[in-house]
């Protein structure tokens, strides 16, 4: 038998699957929150913005999972306006219960046009939007939608091929990938460090995470073998190592501790 790591039994088949978390779902966005209203994304921002979503905190903690993606996030009390770059791990932590964040998801891409700067240097960092250039940060404070639509008008639209190598590498390898784009690896990995602030082996790696986190019921063997892992231990491996526990501790609710959000 295996354990957990976190005081139970582990990642065996009959183990609680990901069905087991509460409804409220993990979403594009990638976070366990309160409540999530989807807002409709208008078709002039498509082609820079993955989704639109007003997240509400509850009185449980809330897991910012691992996340490839820049979002711009509005706390609604405050008016206050941060960029929160890709997540190479989770968070757990709490909030003050109905407090409400307005969250704009970007696409491949489309943070650098939006930003004017490219993402290469936010993963893992959270930073007020003043302090970067190219918004009328007033104005998105007001607005967010409206300042969008306004401020990428006439900005370039993100390469395709980046999120079109995106999309491979959420059932290939890096060198496949780079061999259906036509590029070599090298060239695969300046085109995702300059758009996306990760390289293509950590955005893959992120993608199979998320994958098990929203899957369905299943078994865990049959779920690491649909996220694209070599087997259930290379799973249970990754899993911890973004996560900080167990995919089975995770859907039990064994966690590492809450700590208070302090912004």
């Amino acid at each position: 038998m295996t354990t957990d790591g976190a005081g139970g039994t582990g990642d065996q088949d009959h183990a609680p699957t990901m069905a087991g978390l509460p409804p409220r779902g993990i979403g594009r966005f990638g976070t366990i929150v309160g409540r999530v209203t989807p807002l409709v994304v208008p078709p002039a921002l498509l082609p820079w913005v993955a989704g639109i979503d007003v997240a509400t905190a509850a009185a449980s903690a809330a897991v910012d999972v691992p996340d490839h993606a820049t979002t711009l996030l509005l706390r609604v009390d405050s008016g206050e306006l941060v960029v929160m770059g890709p997540r190479t791990r989770a968070a757990y932590h709490l909030g003050p219960p109905g407090r409400s964040c307005v969250r704009v998801r970007m696409r491949p891409g489309g943070a650098g046009a939006l930003l004017g700067r490219p993402p290469r240097d936010l993963a893992d960092r959270v930073l007020p939007l003043r302090a970067l250039p190219g918004l009328d940060v007033d104005r998105l404070a007001a607005d967010p939608i409206a300042a969008l639509e306004t401020a990428l008008t006439d900005r370039p639209e993100p390469a395709g091929r980046l999120e079109e190598a995106a999309r491979l590498l959420a059932g290939t390898t890096v060198a496949a990938a780079a061999a259906r784009l036509h590029l070599s690896e090298r060239r695969l990995r300046t085109l995702f460090t300059e758009g996306t602030g990760l390289s293509p082996k950590r955005f893959a790696r992120i993608d199979r995470v998320r994958a098990v986190l929203a899957a369905g019921p299943g078994r865990w063997s049959d779920i690491a073998a649909t996220a694209g892992y070599y087997d259930q231990s290379h799973m249970t491996a990754e899993f911890r190592r973004f996560m900080g526990v167990t995919p089975a501790a995770f859907a039990g609710g064994r966690r590492p501790a809450a700590t208070r959000c302090a912004a």
